[in-house]
């Protein structure tokens, strides 16, 4: 057991030795040696928190299910992505345009499996709704898919690591429903504590437990999530990303330049970097990418036309469409240049209300008194449940030697020609960016209108 879990233990109360030893995280500790390049840290953070009115009481907590993750995820093919990729599609509508000329930034991969355990909790017309902005058509369907997204994004290894944790936490004062919490375990890979909520050492375990699947590098908005008293459980959903760029930035080409933020100028460092790139164009963008090493994904940035706010883009259209495209290279609007990329250091970080993007996407009866139905999840409970508490955080971060974008490589005898064309790429004014993992499944995505956090 790390340390960390240690300390998770002994804020979630006094547990027998025997207890302590069952709940150990049966995932292996994140590595903590260097990482061979330099670090692109992406992470984020789900919690979703249902609400039963009726006060809490006692001090004890331990694991109900424990999930056991495996020593090497068994990668899976997705195969037909398209109803995923019309759920990516309006999440980023419903979570990214709530704060015009701000920078924002979300994990599609981690909401999804977040909303993917809020089904499993729930039945009726409030899982219905949830599975129809899934896109899946039964809770069977949505659990084989879920577990297919996970094995797809799963990685942890020397070169890269791409890691999904979760969890449940409960209050002991209600008696849940066992098969559910097995189901959540063996499925979602997801852990069940219980104990006091509300109690501060409940709330230090559950902000332990995000910092230490994180990373650290969201404590401090991971600090801000507290469950009240009359919470009786909370979902939580972590994603961690660590890849180092295939074609690393020589820090000697790092220079300051101006960006165009909507409220004015600012002077952010930029990387840049020359070379053979496949451009792609589309209504009102143009965009690129740039691979992680060891075939850990990409990271491509979407240029709007002058005049274009990203908001805009993500309105729908071309730009969408390409954005959560699981082959971007079968796009037709592409060709060749020498390119001279100039791409600002950014790091991005946002912590925001899921409630009005869930609603958006017609996620409605959790949220109401009179129309939520939780009942797969606890037994004998008297009174209304509903969801009360949906919040998610995440953060980007690129530099030199991790997290920016890289060349469409072609392998074959003989020596290609350059292309004759060239092209200056410069990320100086507001745009989009996304992260894929592998099979292009959308890890982050988030708008940068100023790249230095003013």
């Amino acid at each position: 057991m790390s340390k960390e879990s240690e300390r998770i233990f002994e804020a979630l109360g006094e547990v027998s030795e025997e207890k302590v030893d069952e709940a150990a995280p049966a995932r292996r500790e994140r590595r903590n040696g260097r990482w061979l390049g330099a670090v692109a840290a992406v992470l984020a953070v789900a919690i979703l928190g249902g609400v039963f009115l009726r006060p809490g009481g006692g001090m004890t907590a331990y694991a109900i299910a424990q999930a056991e993750y495996p020593e090497t995820a068994q990668r899976r093919e997705l195969g037909d992505t398209s109803a995923l990729e019309v759920f990516f599609a309006r999440s980023a509508r419903a979570f990214l345009t709530e704060a015009p000329g701000e920078n924002r930034v979300y994990s599609p991969l981690n909401i999804y499996m977040a909303l993917s355990m809020l089904a499993q909790i729930t039945d009726g017309n409030s899982r219905g709704q949830i599975l129809e902005a899934l896109g899946s058509g039964s809770i069977e369907a949505l659990r084989q898919q879920a577990g297919d997204v996970w094995n797809a994004a799963y990685r942890d290894d020397e070169a890269a690591a791409t890691i999904l944790a979760s969890s449940v936490w409960l209050s002991r004062d209600v008696s849940f429903n066992q098969e559910t919490m097995d189901i959540l375990a063996r499925d979602f890979y997801a852990s069940s504590y219980r104990g006091e909520m509300g109690s501060k050492r409940f709330n230090e375990a559950l902000q332990n437990w995000l910092n230490e699947q994180t990373g650290g590098l969201l404590k401090e908005q991971a600090g801000n999530v507290e469950l009240n008293p009359d919470t009786i459980l909370a979902l939580a959903a972590t994603l961690y990303f660590k890849a180092p760029w295939y074609d690393e930035f020589s820090e000697e080409r790092t220079a300051p330049q101006t960006f165009h933020t909507p409220a004015g100028d600012v002077e952010a460092d930029f990387l840049h970097q020359w070379g053979t790139e496949s451009c792609f164009f589309g209504e009102g963008f143009t965009a690129l990418g740039q691979h992680f090493a060891d075939g850990a994904g990409a990271m491509w940035f979407l240029l709007p036309d002058e005049g274009v706010a990203p908001e805009e883009l993500l309105a729908g259209g071309e730009a969408v469409e390409f954005l959560f495209a699981a082959n971007k290279y079968e796009w037709e609007q592409q060709k060749p240049f020498m390119v001279n990329k100039a791409i600002p250091k950014f790091d991005v970080a946002s912590q925001f209300e899921l409630e009005d993007g869930m609603k958006l996407l017609g996620i409605t009866d959790v949220f109401d008194q009179k129309r939520a139905d939780f009942t797969p999840m606890t037994t004998g409970v008297y009174g209304a449940i509903t969801l009360n508490q949906a919040n998610h955080a995440a953060r980007v971060v690129i530099d030199e030697e991790g997290c920016t974008a890289a060349a469409f490589t072609v392998m074959g005898p003989g020596n290609a020609m350059p292309p004759d064309d060239e092209m200056d790429f410069v990320l100086d004014r507001p745009f989009l960016f996304c992260v894929t993992g592998h099979g292009g499944l959308p890890l982050f995505v988030g708008i940068v209108n100023d790249p230095t956090g003013n």
